[in-house]
Order: C-alpha cells, then sequence, then structure tokens
C-alpha cells in the first residue's frame, strides 16, 4: 500500500463513527450473553491498535513489570512507572475504557493512601478505572474508592501480587473450601461497589459459578469460557513476552518472528552498503551540484 493510500484508509477509520464503551456497555453486555473482549496495552502505539480494533477495554496492567520493564515479577513496577504507560495509553485511546492496575504497595499500607493513589491514575493519567488485587480483605477500600467516584475492578484467584503467598503461579480455588472463599470474596467487592472483577487461574466450573452468581461483569484469563469476558497479555498474544506461554494463552501472530526478520535484512543491508540507496537519499540541484564539486578545496591554514 502506498503512503497515500495508507493515509487515506488511516483518515477514513479516524473518521468513522465510534461509539465511547462504558461500564454500562459491559453492563448490558452481559445482561444480553455478548462476550466483553479485554486485552492490556502500556504505550501510545499498541494501545491505538489495540483501540482501532475495536476491544472493548485495555489494561495498563502492572504486568509491564515483567514483558516492558524485564522484571521477575510484578512487584518491583511503581507508581510513577504506571502512571508514566498509562498516559502514553490515554493518548492513543479513543473508543475503549482505559484502566490501570494499581501496582504493589499503592495500596497496602492504608485505605487512605490507596485512596489517593487511585485518585492520581484518574488525575494525572486519564484513567477510568483502576485495578486492584485481593477479596473480602479489600471490600472497604473498594467502597472508599466508589465513594470516591472511581470505578474499581477487582482481581481474583491467581493473583500475581501475592505470588510469594501462594508460592507460585499456581491455580486457585481447586478444592470446595476455596471455590466457596472465591464467591464469597466476589460477592463482597460486588457489594462494595466493582464495576467488574477479573478471575484469574481458577477451574472453569468455579468461574462459570462466580459469573453466575454475580450481577457485575466478570473478565477471565485461565478461567475458562463462562466469564463474561476474555483478557490476555498483549505481549503473549503476539507472541514478545521471550517465556514459555501458560496454558491458557493462544498466541495469534508471531511478531518476534517478524521483528527479528525485520532487524537482520536492516543489519545485512547496511553492512552490505545495500541501504540506503539512491532512491532514499537526498540530491542537491544539478546546478548546485555541479557548483559543489567544481569549488576549490579550502586549504588549510600553515
Amino acid at each position: 500500500m502506498s503512503v497515500t493510500n495508507f493515509c487515506s484508509a488511516d483518515a477514513q477509520n479516524a473518521s468513522a463513527p465510534r461509539a465511547k464503551v462504558t461500564f454500562q456497555t459491559l453492563q448490558e453486555k452481559k445482561q444480553h450473553g455478548q462476550p466483553i473482549t479485554a486485552l492490556t496495552a502500556y504505550d501510545y502505539s499498541t494501545a491505538r491498535l489495540v483501540d482501532e480494533a475495536g476491544i472493548d477495554l485495555i489494561l495498563v496492567g502492572d504486568s509491564l513489570a515483567q514483558v516492558v520493564l524485564g522484571y521477575d515479577t510484578t512487584l518491583p513496577v511503581t507508581v510513577d512507572e504506571m502512571l508514566h504507560h498509562t498516559r502514553a495509553v490515554r493518548r492513543a485511546v479513543k473508543r475503549a475504557i482505559v484502566a490501570a492496575d494499581m501496582p504493589y504497595g499503592s495500596y497496602h499500607v492504608s485505605v487512605q493512601e490507596g485512596v489517593a493513589n487511585a485518585a492520581r491514575f484518574m488525575k494525572e493519567a486519564g484513567a477510568e478505572a483502576v485495578k486492584i488485587e485481593g477479596g473480602r480483605n479489600r471490600a472497604e477500600l473498594v467502597e472508599r474508592l466508589t465513594d470516591a467516584e472511581i470505578p474499581v475492578i477487582g482481581h481474583l484467584g491467581l493473583t500475581p501480587q501475592s505470588v510469594h503467598r501462594m508460592g507460585g503461579y499456581k491455580v486457585q480455588g481447586k478444592s470446595m473450601a476455596a471455590a466457596d472463599t472465591l464467591l464469597h470474596d466476589a460477592l463482597a467487592l460486588e457489594s462494595a461497589g466493582a464495576v467488574a472483577i477479573v478471575l484469574e487461574g481458577m477451574p472453569r466450573e468455579v468461574a462459570h459459578h462466580v459469573t453466575a452468581k454475580l450481577n457485575v461483569p466478570t473478565i477471565g484469563i485461565g478461567a475458562g469460557p463462562d466469564c463474561d469476558g476474555q483478557i490476555l497479555v498483549f505481549h503473549d498474544l503476539v507472541n514478545l513476552s521471550f517465556s514459555k506461554p501458560a496454558k491458557f494463552v493462544r498466541q495469534y501472530g508471531d511478531a518476534a518472528g517478524l521483528f527479528r526478520t525485520a532487524i537482520e535484512g536492516y543489519l545485512q543491508d547496511v553492512e552490505k552498503r545495500e541501504f540506503p540507496n539512491e532512491s532514499e537519499s537526498y540530491h542537491l540541484t544539478k546546478e548546485t551540484r555541479a557548483a559543489l564539486e567544481s569549488a576549490s578545496p579550502l586549504r588549510r591554514k600553515a
């Protein structure tokens, strides 16, 4: 496609009417049995692609600690780093809901500190919601955030910020007692005002049971197909995570392979002096070039 055609198509896409997604939209989708789509994004370019594709919810996940910043877990990422990436995503998104993960330590010390940090995501980064991990132990925080007009997405099951307590990234809710705890945690979050709940790393049957009992939407990741919606990490979706994918990940593209091919091609062309070529170089006018070639070289002073 030529640059002109590309720009024309881009302009047509940009001018097409696009209804803004809200949490009321997600609630209506649950009521009508329509799947909710969600993906993570951490920068302008990927967020723009995700938004223009029509995804309902974009999460600036604390998974950026691993897939963008190279940490082993989500724990080291800071509030300022999350704000930085949320601002970049916000600039790209026109239609989808933009939610931001509250990183570890930003809401664990006190409810007051949690509310203050959540307000920063709304005021400074343009987030439309925050996501926090935990069940009944977070109900007071969810209620206070809701009172402060900050929509909250809960997160239950395999909660990555609890990786050390759980002894690793292990499936949760495998016993009757554990499944019952998950259900009561979900109901507590809903009662406190959560607008949606992420269900991660749990048996399909448990996620189905929890989803059926809740009025608010559930969004699954490694929780089977019966949740009201699904979310994946963008880098897992396109094979950019440089690690063995989890069982629940389906890769829809090979960005790593595409990028490697492009980089290796560039490297070879530069080394063979085949890039840039004549058509990729700027030139003087014939008159200026002739004058330059006939000009006497500057003599060095003695």
